[in-house]
């Protein structure tokens, strides 16, 4: 299943080992579920994960090593189309533009308030522990 990973689950998963957006990373490494990436997202990714105290309990090379594994379980997608400005947050824009391009049925944030919008074009915008629990029901 093919979804695309908002910023702040990642974030998330690298500041604690419990919780969904944990469980969101774990099924990334476990190819259960394929993350769906552009290069502005995963710049995103790596610019906010290394600000000061952002994630603590990992350093620089370690948040690279999560990173990579990402990439490593991600299908590339590039955008040519866009559809700016649609959400909100002209910042959460990108997460639409690479689900359509993309054909992705989801969006996993937890900043439904900004990115529900997208949900008026077929796009299922789900928190992580919504998410979860509908990947074990399948």
């Amino acid at each position: 299943m093919k979804v695309v990973v908002d910023t702040n689950v990642i974030i998330s998963a690298m500041r604690s080992r419990s919780g969904a957006s944990h469980a969101i990373l774990l099924s990334i490494h476990r190819r259960e579920i394929i993350p769906v990436i552009s290069v502005p997202l995963l710049m995103e990714y790596e610019e906010v994960s290394k600000r000061d105290g952002m994630i603590p309990n990992l350093t620089d090379s370690q948040i690279d090593i999560v990173l990579n594994q990402i990439c490593d379980r991600a299908i590339e997608q590039k955008i040519f189309f866009s559809w700016r400005p649609f959400l909100p947050d002209p910042d959460d824009d990108m997460l639409v533009e690479l689900a359509i391009a993309s054909n992705v049925n989801y969006i996993i944030t937890s900043n439904l308030r900004d990115v529900s919008p997208a949900e008026s074009l077929g796009i299922r915008v789900m928190e992580p522990g919504t998410f979860i629990k509908h990947i074990q029901k399948s």
